[in-house]
């Protein structure tokens, strides 16, 4: 007999199905599925795991001379906790689902659901996928949405999406990264209307390389109002002072005059933000 015929048929005197035997393995139905059919093995420790639950032997299983079971040793770890016992409470741990009874408007308060491919959806929701006002997970929806892909209101996660985005990589209204994309952007490579950065590129732009359209405040600053340390280069107006990160003595008026002749209304007040930052208001 193949792994895959002893297998499958170790699993029906068990009356388990493909899909429990997945679940508590911590694998997809499909993996069961192909090595049941000899397409694809399991790894060592699945084998190890399907040996104690199946009460049999790993000779049993990988050889296929032997067709009857054996009498096996159950084997222990140095804590003396048997390695059955220790498969299946780790995978318990990732099959875990906790549903609380009350509910709002027919969600539950809170719900926990850990495993492959299962979604938490709840008031408060924990999981690998996750959806709620509160939401914690890999995959994560919420008004307020913490993990690895977070996205609501307020998202904060290694890709942080939302009005209010936070993360390695930030995008939202308000975005603030290591990369960020915004309307409001802060970030070490910042994108947006009003954009702060040590490279930043937007309508208005504060940065060590700040790009702009209209204003531009750093280092090395381009744009129609320009504000340079030691590189300033300006269509309309240009201040360059040659000294690191002094601009004493540039003038006022004439900057706000030449932005508020320039930039149309609905941006004016991104405008008066970039301006405040760098203390010109």
């Amino acid at each position: 007999m193949t792994l895959g015929e002893k297998l499958a048929k170790a699993r029906k005197e068990k009356n388990i199905t493909q899909e429990q035997l997945a679940d508590s393995l911590g694998v997809s139905r499909q993996s069961i599925s192909k090595w049941e059919s000899d397409i694809a093995y399991p790894e060592t420790d699945k084998l190890i795991c399907m040996s104690e639950l199946f009460d049999c032997s790993l000779d049993y299983l990988l050889k296929e001379s032997i067709t009857k079971k054996e009498e096996k040793i159950e084997a222990t770890n140095m804590q003396g906790t048997t390695v059955a016992a220790q498969c299946f409470s780790i995978s318990k741990i990732f099959n875990y689902e906790y549903k609380s009874k009350r509910t709002l408007g027919g969600v539950p308060l809170v719900h926990i659901n850990i495993g492959r491919g299962k979604t938490a959806k709840g008031i408060v929701a924990i999981g690998f996928k996750s959806v709620g006002v509160i939401s914690i997970g890999l995959l994560s929806i919420g008004l307020l949405s913490f993990g690895l892909l977070a996205l609501g209101f307020l998202g904060l996660g290694i890709l942080g999406t939302g009005f209010f985005g936070f993360g390695a990589f930030a995008l939202g209204f308000l975005s603030g990264g290591a990369i960020s994309v915004g309307i409001i952007s802060f970030g070490a490579i910042s994108v947006g209307v009003m954009s702060c950065g040590a490279i930043s590129i937007g309508q208005f732009a504060v940065g060590a390389l700040a790009k702009g359209y209209y204003f531009a405040f750093g280092d090395n600053a381009t744009a129609m109002v320009a504000l340079g340390a030691t590189k300033a280069g300006g269509t309309l107006y240009t201040h360059f002072t040659g000294i690191q990160n002094s601009f004493v003595g540039y003038e006022t008026d004439t900057v706000i005059s030449i932005l508020e002749s320039n930039v149309p209304s609905v941006l004016k007040w991104l405008m008066n933000i970039a301006l405040s930052i760098v203390g010109i208001r």
